[in-house]
């Protein structure tokens, strides 16, 4: 009787565990599906972008819009590159998106080791504080910030836009360093101060070489947001040879009576590169270094 009932059940576990790996099966193909058709429809407007920059004006506003240019016309690329000093914008854009992502992330780094490492009676309530950053908008501070500014005799220079990324680099940032910082284990730490390792040589030589990701990763976010930025631009720079990529391509429209959009979508397109090369460039280090962060 046991072994007639232990060879029935056999093909019955056998056929239990098959049926189950076909659902698996059925539910990660229909999710991959849905996957697919959701970058489909976030992808569908870079490629008509893509493809209306190889167009002439004719074609790009036929409708209904074509996939594929015909014939490829290449002078949009031209035309847009020489008609403004987009050249200068780029370098314009990109020391801002250095400087501030330098700044930023130093003194986020800092901070994150002073609420994570530094204990005093009042570090949890500071934190909070700080954290209660995040809620205030950007048009709460805005005008303070305008007047600030204009008493320092910034207005119509670079400094607004990267000097504060150096006091502070965000709340963000300082909640991302911290928690990352809490994850290295104290025995680090309690072996270094034995050696007689100072609390800036701890962050020196001990933390920053283990915080490659999360280095990264405040870095790529600094620089994004400072390439894309375009209030600030708006804001505090006057002078045309100080224009940033964002502002010089909303401009782009004003400077001629009828918009040509195949030379605006390829200016577009190469201003969309930087940022996304360097996320792509680091996005092993990005990832890596959320995930830690939120053990």
């Amino acid at each position: 009787m046991g072994h007639a009932f232990s060879a029935n059940a056999r093909p019955s576990a056998r056929w239990q565990f098959a049926d189950r790996r076909r659902r698996q099966a059925v539910l990660r193909a229909l999710a991959l599906l849905v996957l697919c058709a959701g970058a489909l429809v976030i992808v569908s407007p870079i490629i008509w972008m893509l493809s209306a920059s190889f167009e002439h004006m004719t074609q790009v506003l036929s409708f209904p819009p074509t996939i594929l240019p015909s014939p490829w016309d290449f002078s949009a690329y031209r035309r847009g590159f020489t008609f403004m000093p987009f050249a200068r914008y780029f370098w314009n854009s990109f020391f801002i998106g250095a400087m501030s992502s330098v700044g930023g992330v130093f003194s986020a780094s800092m901070a994150g080791y002073a609420f994570a490492r530094l204990r005093s009676p009042d570090s949890n309530v500071l934190f909070i504080v700080m954290l209660s950053a995040l809620m205030l908008p950007y048009t709460v501070t805005m005008i303070p910030q305008y007047v600030l500014f204009k008493h320092l005799h910034w207005i119509n220079t670079f400094l607004p836009l990267w000097v504060p990324a150096w006091f502070g680099g965000g709340a963000f940032f300082i909640f991302l360093f911290r928690q990352f910082f809490l994850t290295i284990p104290n025995d680090v730490f309690e072996a270094a101060r034995i050696d007689g390792c100072s609390y800036f040589g701890l962050y020196w030589r001990i933390l920053l070489p283990l915080s490659k990701p999360v280095l990264a990763t405040a870095a790529i976010f600094h620089f994004q947001f400072a390439w894309s930025d375009f209030l600030g631009p708006l804001i505090y720079i006057n002078s045309g040879s100080k224009y940033t990529v964002s502002l010089a391509l909303s401009l782009f429209q004003a400077r001629y009576g009828a918009t040509p959009w195949n030379q605006l979508l390829a200016v577009s397109l190469v201003a969309m590169l930087p940022p996304v090369l360097l996320f792509f460039i680091g996005q092993r280090y990005v990832l890596s270094g959320i995930v830690v962060t939120q053990k």
